[in-house]
């Protein structure tokens, strides 16, 4: 499973990053997260609002800050 944490580096995105972390941590999953942070590969992806989580290439959660048991929701 691939995990991208979709954010220019604000509070709310670094928050995000760390909850999904601690989801995958949590749930005891293989992960690979990855921080994307460029405006770019963000727009790219069809994302407008940030931050936004991606799973397996599917957008998953965008425009808001997801809790621990939000993100494990969506990766289980």
């Amino acid at each position: 499973m691939k995990i991208e944490v979709l954010g220019t580096g604000c509070a709310k995105c670094r928050a995000t990053e760390k909850n999904v972390r601690k989801a995958v941590e949590e749930l005891g999953i293989q992960a690979e997260i990855v921080k994307i942070e460029d405006l770019q590969d963000i727009i790219n992806r069809g994302v407008m609002m940030t931050p936004a989580v991606v799973v397996d290439g599917e957008v998953k959660i965008s425009g808001h800050q997801p809790t621990v048991e939000e993100i494990k929701k969506i990766i289980k």
